[in-house]
């Protein structure tokens, strides 16, 4: 890996490299990137197909791509609290997003949680949204958060697996949320 590359990857402690600087990257979470464009593209769209949700918004990312990613790593406010996105990411392609909100919302209690991940249809079922959410904890322990709410519906087996592979806790299940308490910190390796 460069060196400069390999210094860049070190502000990002939540980051994996095998190995060191000179081995192969892993998927890791970064603030969002010009050097994804294409596949963050292609698979922002093929999930906007997939959800039956509109993706105008797309093509105004892609007329000033780099515009879009300065506005997408900054700490915007959404739902009424501060949010960092960042990216899951394997060399130059896109796997997926990770949302953390720095705090809740009486709303956010009840559905939302502190954090919320995708993965694009065409790597979903590998493992990714697993690993997503073990960097996104350590990310949220660096923004001074011990203990996270995570949501997800009631028969979203995907995502109750994914959370209760990184220990989250379930908690109760109102109104057909579940909702896990998952601490920052973990005992085991992450």
């Amino acid at each position: 890996m460069p060196v400069a590359a390999c210094a860049a990857q070190a502000s990002f402690p939540w980051s994996r490299v095998r190995g060191g600087c000179d081995a192969t990257v892993v998927p890791r979470l970064i603030l969002p990137t010009t050097s994804v464009r294409a596949s963050y593209l292609q698979g922002e769209n093929e999930a906007g197909i997939e959800e039956g949700v509109p993706t105008p918004w797309l093509q105004e990312a892609a007329a000033d791509f780099a515009g879009f990613v300065a506005r997408r790593r900054a700490v915007r406010e959404l739902w009424g609290v501060p949010v960092t996105e960042l990216w899951f990411v394997d060399g130059s392609d896109y796997i997926g997003t990770v949302i953390i909100r720095h705090r809740l919302t009486a709303a956010l209690a009840r559905e939302g949680g502190h954090i919320g991940y995708h993965v694009v249809p065409r790597h979903r079922r590998r493992g990714h949204a697993t690993q997503m959410l073990a960097q996104a904890r350590t990310a949220c322990r660096q923004l001074g958060l011990t203990e996270l709410l995570i949501t997800c519906g009631e028969h979203n087996l995907g995502s109750r697996r994914v959370i209760e592979a990184n220990g989250g806790a379930l908690q109760a299940i109102p109104d057909g949320e579940a909702r896990y308490r998952l601490a920052t910190y973990s005992t085991t390796p992450e």
